[in-house]
């Protein structure tokens, strides 16, 4: 389906929604938002359109470093796939290189495209640790993603000071002392 086709199909969608939670469609404040939300949504989801795999791949180097690489404070923003409403925070990735490196934007790029996905936070934390892995094969990874959900804020329980933080690691981070020293480096001072 061409992308002016799906604009359309979305359009007449959010007009029926707009019908069916009591409101007018037609009414001056809310003619042009079909539109403008069927345009969001594309946006928001257009991480469906885009390789992770290719993009680390296109930036991959061979360099002889064997030490942690991290990328901190990665600004992302999603859709939670049970309410679609957002979810939104920081990513810290680290991996440890075993012969191959990337460009750092590139990381920041994989978070981006999974994020841009409808989500649940442990899922894109796990699709984020297991693409550095394919891609470079590294002596290790770790992804810690902190959240704060706004279908936990703005309905259900009403919290709105959590904050949700997942983890998922590999190979060198198996060993205690060098996830504690990739946590004390993303540590927040």
């Amino acid at each position: 389906m061409q992308q002016d086709e799906r604009i359309e199909a979305l359009k007449e969608l959010q007009r029926k929604t707009l019908a069916l939670i009591g409101e007018d469609p037609q009414r001056e404040g809310l003619l042009k938002t079909p539109e403008r939300v069927a345009k969001a949504m594309l946006d928001l989801t257009r991480g469906y359109g885009m390789d992770p795999l290719a993009v680390l791949n296109s930036a991959r180097f061979r360099e002889d470093y064997r030490h942690m690489v991290i990328v901190k404070d990665i600004d992302f923003y999603s859709l939670c796939e049970h309410h679609l409403l957002p979810f939104y925070g920081k990513v810290h990735v680290a991996y440890i290189p075993n012969g191959y490196i990337t460009g750092l934007s590139k990381i920041a790029r994989v978070v981006d495209i999974y994020s841009h996905r409808l989500q649940v936070q442990e899922r894109m934390t796990l699709q984020i640790k297991e693409c550095i892995q394919e891609a470079l094969s590294p002596l290790g990874v770790m992804v810690v993603v902190e959240a704060r959900h706004m279908c936990m804020q703005m309905r259900g329980v009403e919290k709105s000071g959590s904050i949700t933080t997942t983890s998922d690691f590999s190979g060198a981070f198996n060993q205690a002392k060098t996830r504690e020293e990739f946590l004390d480096l993303i540590a927040h001072k």
